[in-house]
Order: C-alpha cells, then sequence, then structure tokens
C-alpha cells in the first residue's frame, strides 16, 4: 500500500466496475526491489516464458484477486482508459517530479512504482503527505545533472530524444542499458533502496528504442 487519495466533488474520478464515480483509490506498488524476487519465480515458471509484457501480466495476477476480495475495481497504469497515475501519487504522498521525470520520495529516492489501484466506492482514511519540502530543492550537487553521458538531464526537464539516440549507441549500450540510467544512478537520495541488477537490466531492455 502506497498511499490512499479521496476525491471531492467535482474531481476527475475514475469510474467503478459498476458505472459510478470511484470515492477513493488505494496505490498498490513497490519500494526498491521489494517485488523484484517474486516476480522472478513467477516469469521462471513454464507458462509464463516468452510474455511480452511479463511485468504488467504479473502485477494484474496479483492485483486482480485483491480488488475482487475488496469489492473494488482495479486499475493499471499499462491499460486505458489511462489513469493519471501519477498525479494520484503527487495528491496522496506529497510527492513531486525529479529532473528526470520521476517522482521522487525523500526516503526511496527515484526507486520505487506504482504497479496498479483499487477503486472504491466508499471514502477510505486518506494518507498523509510524506514530504512538505522537494528533496531536489536540497540537493546541492544534483549529480543526476552531471552523471548523464546524453546531457538529457536538465534542471528545466528531461529530454527525450538525446536519451534515446545514446541507448542506441555501443557507449549507451555498454553503459545505461547494462547497468541502468546513469543519472538515475547517481541521485543520492534512497541509493540504498537502488533496484537488483537484474530489475535494472529488465526495464531496460523494455525500452522500444
Amino acid at each position: 500500500m502506497r498511499g490512499v487519495l479521496n476525491f471531492a466533488e467535482g474531481d476527475a474520478a475514475p469510474v467503478l466496475k459498476d458505472g459510478e464515480p470511484a470515492k477513493s483509490v488505494a496505490l498498490l506498488g513497490n519500494i526498491g526491489s521489494s517485488i523484484w524476487p517474486a516476480f522472478e519465480r513467477w516469469r521462471d515458471l513454464p507458462m509464463n516464458k516468452g510474455l511480452r509484457n511479463p511485468l504488467d501480466t504479473w502485477s494484474k495476477t496479483v492485483i486482480a484477486p485483491v480488488a475482487q476480495d475488496f469489492g473494488a475495481t482495479a486499475y493499471f497504469p499499462s491499460d486505458p482508459p489511462w489513469q493519471p497515475f501519477q498525479q494520484w501519487a503527487m495528491r496522496a504522498e506529497g510527492l513531486q517530479a525529479s529532473p528526470l521525470g520521476i517522482l521522487i520520495h525523500p526516503q526511496y529516492g527515484l526507486w520505487h512504482g506504482y504497479r496498479g489501484a483499487l477503486g472504491f466506492g466508499r471514502a477510505l482514511p486518506a494518507s498523509t503527505p510524506v514530504i512538505q519540502s522537494h528533496p531536489c530543492d536540497r540537493c546541492f550537487d544534483k549529480p543526476c545533472l552531471s552523471s548523464c553521458p546524453a546531457n538529457a538531464v536538465l534542471v528545466s526537464g528531461f529530454q527525450i530524444a538525446p536519451c534515446r539516440t545514446h541507448l542506441t549507441m555501443p557507449q549507451g549500450q555498454a553503459g545505461c542499458m547494462s547497468v541502468g540510467c546513469l543519472a538515475r544512478n547517481a541521485c543520492p537520495v534512497g541509493a540504498k533502496y537502488g533496484y537488483m541488477p537484474a530489475q535494472l537490466r529488465f526495464h531496460m531492455a523494455a525500452l522500444s528504442l
């Protein structure tokens, strides 16, 4: 459980399976590599080998039964209609975007994610935002900017085109594609929660270059 958000009158709330607007959503996700061992065991089962989007499929396999048990509607970042997961997280946890575009958590840094959400037709006890100030504002060295070999990470925002071009080149294949985004790895916030090497390679390999 990552956070709970209640919708106010006039909010663009997601639709529940009964057609009514949700009153609240509970965000579900990972902290560091918390999900990775279970996912790897599932992915290595003979019936699951060769799946096109294994992590999305695993997330649905795990979360859908939970939604059914609680009488909730499950939402997933991979499924249309695309739900505003980042906006939900910003409201529920008080997070803000880093220069890489990833929401940064004051404890977990850039090493967390959202795998799904449960929608309810009633309000739930809302979570308290975890931060009052932006961690990046307290980071004076900002190694994420200087560590990007493609100069794609700027204070003004992340530049997709130079990043994608770099990743297709030999130096990109030997660098970020092998060990994970160098700029992300350089962030000092929550460094101890960094993803396992196999998880880093998995996410980089999933990029459509």
